[in-house]
């Protein structure tokens, strides 16, 4: 399967950081061919600037400033988001990379009056979250978990019909001991080599 990994955390240093090498290679082992978007290291713009705002709506003026991102949505079969949950969501540079490459024409036509929002991102039918939480299960799944559901519930519902969705989140980051965290490294290896 052709997978694009998603990665934002702007630490190289970062325990985010080994998960993303987990998930390489394991989908590496998977025989999966691979292409990372590395949001940090790309210096991603993820605000919208009044321009493009005002383009939004436009076949394939919207897609000038982020053109190669969207070639790299389109190239894949399977999506793998991997970042830090912050405040219970998606960090500010990955809510802003869904917000200027997920555009209309590409990723979903917009609704009418006839018709609602249709997605047009059939080519994607595999879709995998991979996270860490500084929160609990139970605090998390209290407070809703919003950026499980912006990727799993939103972005899934522009894909593939029968796209599968996939999460995978170490909870209590911040104070979970040093054989849990490998141990979910380790996890994530094994999941992502299975993908399909």
């Amino acid at each position: 399967m052709k997978v694009l990994v998603v990665y934002c955390h702007p630490c190289e240093e970062s325990y985010v950081s080994a998960v993303k090498s987990s998930v390489i290679s394991g989908l590496q082992e998977g025989g999966h061919e691979i292409r990372l978007i590395d949001l940090y290291a790309e210096d991603f713009r993820p605000q919208m600037n009044a321009e493009e705002r005002r383009r939004y709506h436009d076949r394939g003026v919207n897609v000038e400033t982020v053109s190669e991102h969207v070639d790299r949505v389109l190239w894949a079969e399977g999506i793998v988001f991997v970042y830090p949950t912050w405040w219970y969501g998606l960090p500010a540079m990955l809510k802003g990379w869904i917000d200027r490459v997920l555009v209309p024409h590409v990723a979903f036509t917009m609704p009418t009056e006839a018709q609602g929002i249709r997605g047009k991102l059939r080519n994607i039918r595999r879709m995998a979250v991979v996270t860490t939480c500084g929160a609990s299960w139970l605090l998390s799944k209290f407070v809703g978990e919003p950026g499980r559901r912006t990727l799993l519930r939103g972005v899934r519902s522009i894909c593939h019909p029968l796209c599968r969705t996939s999460y995978l989140a170490l909870y209590k980051m911040d104070t979970v001991s040093a054989a849990a965290r490998g141990a979910y490294l380790e996890t994530v290896r094994a999941r992502m080599r299975s993908l399909r």
